[in-house]
């Protein structure tokens, strides 16, 4: 039998500029912290904002996912 399982989704806000982010890829901070909007204080790695970095930085309402072990699962920009 094959278990399933459940999703959990979250919308957030976020604005960090380009410079900001570098210390993302130096190194000095390797995790991201935002309330979502239900009032969660969620935790992610940095590096998964990588492929959502322009040339103004991060700035949007974006949606994560996880699964019901707290496994990241996607994040995406929404507008």
């Amino acid at each position: 039998m094959m278990a399933t399982t459940s999703k959990r989704q979250y919308y957030f806000r976020l604005q960090i500029s380009q410079q900001q982010f570098l210390r993302y890829y130096q190194g000095s901070a390797n995790a991201i912290e935002v309330m979502s909007e239900c009032g969660k204080r969620l935790h992610f790695p940095a590096i998964r904002l990588r492929p959502l970095l322009t040339h103004t930085g991060i700035n949007g309402r974006f949606l994560l996912t996880i699964d019901s072990n707290n496994r990241f699962i996607d994040l995406r920009k929404i507008s």
